[in-house]
């Protein structure tokens, strides 16, 4: 199944290009189109993503005015893949930390498990720590899987990822209501787990480098709980 690449961006010019490049070099057959949401970028994301060479599919520039959050942008790339027919859409970072290189077989898995939802987890890959995932990331991971995992009854080991591959049942969450900010992807989970989808996940590597983190640790960790929250008030059932 060719699979529609959502890439939300912001700030993102010293590393947007050469994620586009590793795109470019899987099998023709894997991806249909990618949408890049420039999410008020204060950078050249805009202008690197408007001069990239020509690749072997659609490139299509949602550009935001303003920086609304990462679940923000996510919700207009979303939008533009389901205006285009998608049928299966992968999140991927445009500051590199997300392999495009492991996404035909996360979608092998994702169509032979025939799941609704299936997230990257850097846990389940093992490679955590040699990828360079802080400490204070790791704990906290291991301190929230455990919260989430017996509220949404799932056995997962990485809910923080943002590696993200949404099925056509997925596709047709209610993602206008969800958070515009880091905690969207959390949202989706609940939401896909109040409406009886089936969720799973796939190891993949762990990658921190240069980029710069736009998550706020503490503030992230209140709304984690405040989704959690919500999903046992059935709040994501309607």
């Amino acid at each position: 199944m060719n699979v529609t690449i959502v890439m939300p961006a912001y700030n993102a010019g010293r590393h947007v290009a050469a994620v586009l490049e590793r795109l470019a070099r899987l099998p023709e057959e894997v991806v249909t189109r990618v949408i890049v949401v420039n999410d008020g970028s204060t950078d050249d994301t805009r202008a690197v993503v408007a001069s990239a060479p020509p690749p072997p599919w659609p490139l299509e520039l949602v550009d935001r005015p303003r920086n609304g959050g990462y679940g923000a942008a996510m919700k207009d790339g979303l939008a533009a893949a389901r205006r285009h027919g998608a049928e299966l859409v992968a999140c991927i970072h445009a500051d590199g930390q997300y392999s495009p290189e492991v996404l035909p077989a996360l979608t092998s898995r994702m169509c032979g498990l025939r799941l609704d939802l299936l997230q990257g987890s850097r846990i389940a890959s093992g490679t955590a720590r040699s990828g360079g995932m802080p400490l204070y990331k790791r704990a906290a991971n291991a301190a929230l899987n455990l919260l989430e995992n017996r509220t949404f009854g799932l056995e997962m080991t990485d809910y923080h990822s943002g590696y993200l591959l949404y099925g056509p049942r997925a596709l047709a969450l209610p993602f206008a209501s969800f958070s515009d900010s880091f905690d969207f992807d959390l949202e989706v989970i609940a939401s896909a787990r109040a409406h009886q989808l089936s969720v799973g996940e796939a190891p993949v590597p762990t990658h921190y480098g240069d980029e710069i983190s736009h998550l706020k640790p503490l503030s992230y960790g209140i709304r984690v709980l405040r989704v959690l929250w919500k999903f046992q008030r059935g709040s994501y059932a309607a």
